[in-house]
């Protein structure tokens, strides 16, 4: 894929108020780890995640949504009736249906030609977005579009703590780590076809993507029907499964990447990648063979918060100055299935 008329704007977010230490987590895992003899401090030794943010209880997920769209819009100096389409990307939803970008929509006051929708694929939501609304603007359908998601980790983890407490099996604490990871946030950003009066704006080239659908049973969130009309939310994850099959596929994407956009791996000024933990970095970007000091994580404080880890990680490191204009930037991302898809930036 390759965009000559594409181009991204300030990426901005919301983050949630409240702050869970990894300490916090464990505190109330106390029976489990006296049980099982782990001592504490693992959780934040394994990953490398001290801690995250959740939302208050009850926080409907559109109202993220529609606060970072307020920044996104304000920023720009865009009107909604200039948005030609809005796309909501996260793993969580309100409701099976109508689509949460609706709500996301109305609270923005964008509507009329507009076209409204969802888009779902794990933690590649928000790069899938960025494809998709930059397809529409190269074929001419619309000048500008939004991208907006919304993540919430509480309900989930709650939950988990709970059946961890009742359950104390070692195997079920193994597969239950990557889900304590998890953290919230909300995430908006435009894309236009270069036509607006904006100051701010970064030239999107292109990208590549890969898939592995074969391993789509290593990482899954859903609902557990516990009887006629109870559901559970679950989430169950081979974490080593997933690094060693998803290193494999980021290596064979990042040869296409590479070759799509005629870029050499020096040549790459900086990277952003999806957030999941230190190991997983340490593991990217050695199979990738780029120098850690290109790369920017916020994972320590963010944790794991899905389809909005890297959008926000890619706002942050441009609110410090780490992404300065001309730079070469490719976006790094990789979501359960297996997908994998790499978007390079000329910011």
């Amino acid at each position: 894929m390759i965009y000559r008329n594409v181009y991204l704007h300030s990426i901005h977010y919301e983050l949630p108020p409240v702050v869970v230490r990894s300490s916090d987590l464990e505190q109330q895992l106390a029976p489990l780890y006296q049980a099982l003899h782990i001592q504490p401090g693992q959780l934040e030794a394994l990953t490398g995640i001290r801690e995250r943010r959740w939302w208050q209880p009850g926080m409907p997920l559109s109202q993220g949504a529609i606060a970072a769209g307020r920044k996104a819009l304000n920023a720009s100096g865009m009107a909604p009736q200039d948005i030609g389409a809005l796309v909501y990307t996260s793993v969580c939803r309100e409701l099976f249906e109508p689509a949460t970008a609706c709500r996301v929509a109305d609270g923005l006051g964008i509507g009329g030609d507009a076209l409204i929708y969802d888009i779902s694929n794990a933690c590649l939501g928000v790069l899938n977005g960025i494809l998709d609304i930059a397809n529409r603007i190269e074929l001419g359908q619309i000048r500008a579009g939004m991208v907006v998601s919304c993540e919430s980790a509480r309900e989930l983890n709650e939950t988990v703590i709970r059946r961890l407490l009742a359950r104390k099996e070692m195997a079920f604490f193994v597969r239950s780590v990557a889900t304590l990871t998890g953290g919230s946030g909300a995430v908006a950003l435009i894309l236009t076809d270069g036509s607006f009066d904006i100051e701010e704006q970064h030239r999107l080239l292109g990208g590549a993507a890969q898939s592995a659908p074969q391993h789509h049973e290593l990482c899954r969130w859903g609902l557990k029907n516990l009887d006629a009309d109870r559901f559970e939310q679950f989430m169950s994850t081979d974490a080593v499964a997933v690094m060693h099959n998803g290193v494999a596929l980021g290596k064979q994407t990042w040869q296409r990447f590479l070759a799509r956009l005629q870029w050499q791996t020096d040549a790459v000024d900086r990277v952003v990648c999806h957030q999941v933990g230190s190991a997983h970095q340490k593991e990217i970007l050695t199979s990738l063979a780029i120098p850690v000091e290109k790369d920017f994580t916020t994972f320590s404080f963010l944790g794991n918060i899905g389809t909005v880890s890297l959008p926000i990680t890619a706002a942050i490191a441009d609110e410090r100055g780490l992404l300065e204009q001309g730079q070469k930037v490719a976006f790094l991302g990789i979501g359960s299935g297996l997908n994998c898809m790499m978007l390079g930036v000329e910011w």
